[in-house]
Formats: structure tokens, sequence, C-alpha cells
């Protein structure tokens, strides 16, 4: 079995008084794809943000790489190569797409690694190679949503965390995505992916986990889940059959 790469331990965070998760345990295993899945305002993105110190957990551990990193600023947790790709996607919008790639390789110094991975993002991303002179600000948001994922990669990351990486796009912009999400995997590297479109995110995934009202109801191998009753009533938009 493959190393755990991340394992959270009864993670609670609250703010506003409001106790957003309650007790999460989850783990990400080097090379897996691990969805969480849940209904709008599960406290799936609450938890990606604690787990990436964008937000400050009250209780529970986060280890990362066998060392807990409760606590520590987004900065260091990307030098430690822990990125995520927030919701709404973030990109400069007054910087072109070769100046955003560029900034996500800010904790590197080897100059003709970013060139040719700025290269490889590009023969990944074709669109944003047309477009790789123009403002972000101008680009539409599947294309935003291209530019933050390829921005993260710049950082070669250990541990890519997607949050709600399809929201609002078109159903096209939606299948590249996923494409784009299945061959970074398929080529080694380790996913964290909080999706709303529960079916295509276990589509992709290795294992699954359902978040709902900031506790984690069940978990397992994502093609089961995908079969599992429960799991198509409340989150595949199915009716559950006795």
């Amino acid at each position: 079995m493959a190393n755990t790469l991340l394992k959270v331990t009864g993670l609670k965070v609250s703010y506003g008084g409001i106790k957003a998760v309650k007790g999460v345990d989850l783990e990400v295993r080097e090379g897996e794809l691990v969805t969480l899945i849940g209904s709008n305002g599960a406290g799936k993105t609450t938890t990606m943000k604690a787990i990436t110190g964008m937000l400050l957990a009250e209780a529970g551990d986060i280890v990362y790489q066998g060392r807990s990193i409760r606590g520590m600023g987004s900065w260091d947790l990307v030098k430690l190569g822990l990125v995520m790709v927030p919701e709404g996607r973030g990109v400069f919008t007054r910087m072109t797409i070769t100046e955003n790639l560029l900034m996500g390789a800010y904790v590197r110094t080897d100059k003709a690694g970013i060139e040719a991975d700025i290269e490889r993002m590009f023969a990944l991303f074709p669109r944003l190679k047309e477009r790789r002179d123009q403002l972000a600000g101008t680009m539409s948001g599947g294309e935003q949503q291209m530019l933050a994922m390829a921005r993260a990669l710049m950082a070669r990351p250990k541990l890519l965390l997607l949050d709600e990486p399809s929201m609002g796009l078109s159903p096209i912009m939606v299948d590249k995505i996923f494409e784009v999400v299945r061959d970074v995997h398929a080529q080694g590297m380790t996913v964290l992916l909080v999706e709303q479109n529960a079916r295509r995110a276990l589509q992709v995934a290795d294992r699954g986990y359902v978040m709902d009202s900031g506790e984690i109801l069940m978990t397992g191998e994502a093609k089961a889940m995908l079969d599992d009753p429960k799991v198509r009533a409340a989150y595949l938009g199915e009716a559950a059959t006795a």
C-alpha cells in the first residue's frame, strides 16, 4: 500500500459562531485521486481552506508527509508541495497568461525548468498557448479555470487540491477540465478533489468521502460509491430503489 501523504484527524473549524467542520477524518495516499463530495454548504471548501492554512483549525491535526502542518501559512505549504486551486479560480486578471504561469513558479529558482514547464502547460492546455499574451481577465470562465490549474502545476506540487473546478462552466468545458484532471493523475500526481458534480468526481477518483453538515457520512472506493443506492439518491439525482 502506498504511503499516506495527507492525514486529517478530528478537524474542527468554526467561524462566526457556526461549527462548519465537526471532527473530520480523511486521508490521501501517494498517487491517489481522492474526492470529497457533498451538497453546497456541507463544509468541503472550509476543510480545504483549513488544510492549506487559509483558515485556522480549532481542533484536530493535519499531517502532511509525516509532519503536522496545522497552523502553517499557505506560503510555506506551497514550498512543501501542497498547492490548491481555489474555488472561483483567483487568476491575476491584469497579468497575461504567461505572467500568471510565472507567478505559479514563484517558489522556484530553476529558470530552465520553469521555461520547460511553461511549454508543458501549453501542451496540456493548447488554448492557453494560443492566448499566451492575453490578459487573464479577458478570458472565459473555463479558460481561467485551465489557467488556474496550470498555474498551480507550475509549482510542481506533490499534492494538488482542486476546489470545485467545474463550477459555473459549460458542459464542454467541464468535460475538458475532468479530462485534464484524469491526465494529470495518470501522470502520477496525487489529487484531492472537492466537487459538487458527484458523478463526474467519482468517475475519475480512486476513493471518495461524502460530507454533510460538517461531518463525513461515508467513505469508500469510488466505483462502489457510484453504485451505492444512498449515494445515487442523495448526490447523483437518482431515485433510491428498494
